[in-house]
Order: C-alpha cells, then structure tokens, then sequence
C-alpha cells in the first residue's frame, strides 16, 4: 500500500511527461524570475548545466530569458548525476572544467549535484560563482506554478521565518502518520534573497535551511532519496542526532544498505512558497510548498559526521503536511503556514495583485502571468 498521496516517486526526467512546443510562452515569467534571483547582467558568462533527459522546451524558456538580458550563454547536456552523491566513481571532469569558466551556474539535474566532491558547496564558494540549481524542477509544471511567485514575496516570507526561526531554541515537527521529532539549537542558513557571488540556492525559491545541533524523536518518511515513497510505514529513530534505529520492511533494507556505516542528521527546511506544487509534485518540488518539511540524512565518515564534504550518501526525507512548533509556538498547522495571513505579508503581495490570490496555497490555481512580477499589475 503506498501511504503518500501526492507523487508516485518518479525516478528521473524520463519520467515526467514533456512539454509542448507552444509552452515556452507560458514558462517565460518564471524564467523571467529566474534570472531576477540569480542577478544576471549584461555580458556575464552562464552554463545551464542540464542533464541529458531534461524537457528542451525548459531549455530553452531558461536559455532565452538569459540571451534576452545580453549574457553569454553555454548549454552543456551531461549525464544524471547519482542519488546522493553515491556513485563515486563518476567522471566529472568536463562538468567541472565548465563550472570553473562561468560567473553564472543553472544546473537541471534530478539528484543534487552539490553531493559530489568536484561540485560541493565549498567549491562554489572557492570560485565565488552564482549556482542555482533545479533539482528535479527543471519541468514546465514546477516553471508553471512555484516559478511564477513574484521574488519579493518570497524575500518577504524569508525574512518574516527567520525573525521567528533563527532564534529558536527547539524546533518540534509533527505528522498525522507519526513524525514527531525535535531539533535543538538550530543554526539557520540568513539567506537575505537574491544570489550573491560563492551561493548556492534552489530554484523555484522556496524554504528556509538550518543544521541542528542535536535531533530526537521519530521521522516517518513519506518520500526520500532511497526508497522514494515506501509501501509500508519506513520508521527512522534519532538519538543525539545520529540514526539509531531504521524500521519498515523492504524500505527499511534499503536505506540500511545506502549508508552501512550509519546516519547522521545533516539539515532541514521548511518550505515558503505557497504556488508550488504538492499533488504532481516531485519531492524536491514538494518540498518548497508552504508549510512542508524535509530534513536529510548523510552517511556517517568512519563513524562521525563530516559537515566539511558530501557525505556520498545524502538521504532527503519528505513530510509534507507537518505541523510545526517553534519554541513551543505555532510556525505551521498541517501543512498550512500561518504567516501567509499576516498584514506585513499581505502588503507586500499586494504588490503584485489581490493578496488573496498571490498567497493562495492551492498551487492547481495557477498565477496569472500579470500577476508574476517584476511590475505586478
């Protein structure tokens, strides 16, 4: 029985269907935005960074937004990166090169490519590149519904999390299939927005990032890495932020032989965006929505955590309807993030449209372009 009701846990590009020719007009404001959060100029060097299975159509709404603000613009269609940085072995060597000549880095890969040594966080911030990647929303539909969220809004829910999050001493996330973990001592990632030269952020904008410095209590997993979403509840049990106990059958199995020398808890986010989407949605699509959660786990290195390098066995976990309690105080009520009603929220939205339909977090109620930005209606 598969116990999540939003995604069937696809596993690539090739599984997701392809965009029509015409399409392009439609994915144009979020690649608009798109170029908006990187802050791309005039003659700058860009690689779009695209995996051979990518929809061209996205490629090309992606490559024209950029050409049109007079960039330099370099496709290069490379191999799918492994999940969590497991396959080791992989030559990089071109991906890297490439990486190395640009200013500007817009990656469409399935799994993360900053789980790889070549192409890890520290290596961005060493070229004091600008690396936005799509993971698994390199798609006309993640384009079509959490791409078109005006920037500022999003840069006004980021700072409203962050005023109530940063702060916090414990963090408590719950499920109605069972979660119930806290995180002590978050250190939280004070993104102030738009990309600055050594960042690293996905795309559609969506969440606020921390690492915890301890971790107790239990995630069910409704999607991940691993086992994308289990035929049986998949029970993970964390004590002094480390994997404790893993318990689920054939998914249970599977994670154990992931990373045989163990778990740690590596991060967590909590998504902001209220237009992407959750039914249709892959899981690092869902993951973004307002009001989600997902943490990921890593393999330990000889038995310790190493947060220096990739872990080569990076597991992302999915809870999409969570309720969550910051210092004991509501930050979202299953799935439902509470600050999308509040004034200050409201008043930037307005911005750009009737408030009530730009925080609207049914994302099936697509954006109408007029509505999408830079100069609202």
């Amino acid at each position: 029985m598969t116990i999540n009701s939003y995604a069937g846990s696809p596993f690539s590009y090739v599984a997701e269907p392809a965009a029509a020719p015409y399409s392009i007009v439609e994915l144009m404001p979020a690649a608009r935005n798109l170029c908006e959060y990187v802050r791309l100029t005039a003659g700058e060097r860009v690689l779009l960074l695209m995996e051979h299975t990518v929809d061209p159509v996205v490629v090309q709404a992606i490559a024209a937004a950029a050409a049109y603000r007079d960039a330099d613009v370099r496709i290069l269609s490379v191999p799918p990166f492994s999940p969590g940085g497991w396959d080791t072995e992989a030559s990089l060597d071109i991906e890297t090169a490439a990486f190395h000549a640009a200013d500007v880095v817009i990656s469409g890969t399935w799994w993360g490519e900053v789980h790889t040594a070549p192409l890890f966080f520290d290596q961005i911030r060493s070229r004091s590149c600008r690396f936005l990647s799509l993971h698994m929303t390199a798609t006309a539909g993640a384009l079509l519904t959490g791409g078109r969220l005006p920037a500022e809004v999003f840069y006004a829910l980021l700072g409203r999390a962050l005023r109530q999050l940063s702060a916090a001493r414990t963090i408590r996330v719950t499920s109605g299939r069972g979660t119930d973990v806290t995180f002590s001592g978050p250190t939280f990632d004070l993104d102030p927005g738009a990309l600055r030269p050594g960042d690293w952020r996905p795309f559609p904008y969506g969440g606020v990032n921390f690492w915890p410095a301890d971790t107790e209590g239990v995630l069910v997993v409704e999607d991940c890495t691993v086992t994308g979403v289990p035929e049986e509840p998949l029970r993970i049990t964390l004590e002094g932020n480390l994997v404790r106990k893993i318990e689920g059958g054939t998914a249970a199995g599977q994670l154990r032989r992931y990373a045989p020398g163990g778990y740690f808890m590596r991060h967590g986010l909590f998504g902001l965006n209220p237009k992407v989407r959750v039914a249709g949605g892959t899981q690092f699509e869902r993951e973004k929505h307002a009001g989600a959660f997902y943490c990921g786990i890593d393999g330990l290195t000889d038995g310790e955590p190493v947060t220096t390098g990739p872990g080569f066995a990076h597991c992302d976990i999915q809870v999409d309807r969570p309720t969550v309690l910051v210092d004991g105080e509501l930050f979202a009520e299953r799935g439902r993030l509470l600050m999308l009603d509040e004034p200050e929220i409201r008043e930037v939205a307005a911005r750009f449209g009737p408030p009530d339909v730009i925080l609207d977090d049914n994302p099936v109620m697509i954006l109408p372009r007029r509505y999408t930005g830079p100069g609202g209606r």
